[in-house]
């Protein structure tokens, strides 16, 4: 079948005069408040004045369409180009299938439900649609993370790991939402196979929305880990496969403060972004998915 594959992400703000833009469509489409908008365009002047993702995106696109021969049209969840914009991109090439594909490994109906359903509703059934909903125990993507860790370990082999990602609201998992219990199969298995027995999960990210999110927060996991002894700490964000205000901010500059201030070694592992090792693994999320048909779905 003549196939395309949309691949999907969160976006991020380019410059700093996009960024109340921005704001207001992650908040669908309320604007922030000025104290907000500020305190965000503050965040990105410290780590130097923007994100890296849509160009890092980018970078993973091209490298995929080179590795699978077919082609790749990304789509951005709250920024251009849109995924509705990436969907009529792929069809003007007349094909039989579509593939969806997230730059999130892990299901949450809140995240990478979204994706889908934007998806779904731009395709409007005009092409077969083949959305990968997980790739989160998928062997080749658990043996880079747990290459990722045993790197960084080799000259720190005291430091406990904690693998960390972007934190939802507490209220889906009343509804039985998969994504907590996804991202500690990840840990557990990375840890395995990196050989790590000192390790927890933590959140990060949370959001001042006034209800409870998933916790523990990686701040209070490094205070946690401070009262416990434990004097070198290494961050895995496995919830994250790029580089953007997530890693910059929550980990670079926050968590490292609070290690600093507790007296604590902090580091964290390599994010993934175009690594060729790990555009081989999108490849063969997309190209071998009957190898593990419960991460996919088809509509």
């Amino acid at each position: 079948m003549k196939t395309a594959v949309v691949l999907m992400a969160y976006g991020s703000p380019s410059r700093p005069e996009d960024i109340p833009a921005y704001f207001a469509d992650i908040r669908g489409g309320r604007p922030a408040s000025r104290e907000a908008v500020e305190e965000l365009t503050e965040r990105y002047r410290r780590i130097g004045g923007g994100s890296p993702l849509n160009e890092i995106t980018e970078r993973q696109r091209a490298a995929l369409e080179r590795e699978l021969g077919v082609p790749v049209f990304v789509g951005m969840k709250h920024w251009k180009p849109r995924i509705a914009e990436a969907a009529e991109r792929a069809l003007a090439g007349r094909p039989e299938r579509v593939v969806g594909l997230v730059l999130a490994p892990h299901f949450s109906q809140m995240s990478v439900g979204g994706y889908k359903r934007q998806l779904e509703e731009a395709l409007a059934g005009r092409a077969e649609l083949v959305f990968i909903d997980s790739y989160h125990a998928f062997e080749p993507f658990i043996e880079l993370l747990a290459n990722r860790v045993a790197g960084r370990l080799a000259s720190r082999e005291d430091a406990h790991v904690v693998f960390t990602a972007h934190s939802l609201p507490e209220r889906i998992l009343a509804d039985g939402d998969p994504y907590r219990k996804q991202l500690l199969e990840t840990s557990r298995l990375v840890a395995k196979k990196a050989g790590v027995e000192s390790w927890s999960f933590a959140f990060q990210s949370e959001s001042p929305t006034g209800e409870p999110w998933l916790g523990p927060d990686i701040l209070d996991e490094v205070e946690r880990l401070h009262g416990e002894g434990v004097r070198k700490v290494l961050v895995a964000p496995i919830g994250f496969v790029a580089d953007h205000l997530e890693i910059y901010w929550d980990i670079d500059v926050e968590a490292r403060e609070k290690a600093a201030e507790l007296g604590l070694e902090l580091d964290r592992t390599e994010s993934l972004n175009d690594d060729p090792a790990f555009i081989r693994v999108l490849a063969s999320v997309v190209t071998q998915e009957q190898a593990f048909p419960p991460a996919v779905t088809t509509s």
